[in-house]
């Protein structure tokens, strides 16, 4: 589920469809994060419940400077700068956990853009347990080396 636009009615004083924008992500968004980790006034946040990410933008910290829109390599951020003074959602999206603890780790459209990119599916693990999975399979390669060494295999 995708939420797109922010929008403050100035006449009502009230957050709705009618109004005027400041601050919009469009459906191309998934998720990256990469508006959030380079904005130089920590005016974009976010948060993950359960299976969704829900992006967050403070615009009375907001710069205006731009830089969410110039890194998103989605052009998904389409900015327009008024104050308001509260975090407000700008998007939510499903969220891809890890297979083994449930950890949140990335949206589901990052995983796509990952999937397009890549030729194999990577294992959906979060650092601890991706450690752990190549621990793992080193001890069985290790393993098996050494039964066919010995003619086991």
């Amino acid at each position: 589920m995708l939420s797109y636009a922010i929008r403050y009615n100035w006449r009502t004083g009230s957050s709705g469809e009618s109004g005027m924008s400041f601050f919009k992500v469009n459906h191309n968004c998934n998720g990256c994060l990469a508006c959030v980790q380079n904005c130089p006034a920590k005016a974009l946040s976010h948060k993950d419940e359960g299976s969704s990410r829900t992006l967050l933008h403070n615009i009375s910290l907001c710069a205006r400077c731009g830089n969410c829109w110039r890194v998103c390599p989605q052009k998904a951020v389409q900015f327009e700068g008024i104050l308001n003074g509260q975090w407000d959602e700008v998007t939510t999206m499903e969220l891809v956990h890890c297979m083994v603890c449930g950890e949140p780790l990335y949206t589901d459209g990052f995983k796509k853009a990952l999937d397009d990119k890549l030729e194999y599916d990577p294992a959906i693990l979060c650092p601890l347990h991706k450690k752990t999975f190549s621990l793992d399979a080193w001890r069985h390669l290790a393993f098996d080396e050494k039964l066919s060494e010995r003619g086991a295999l």
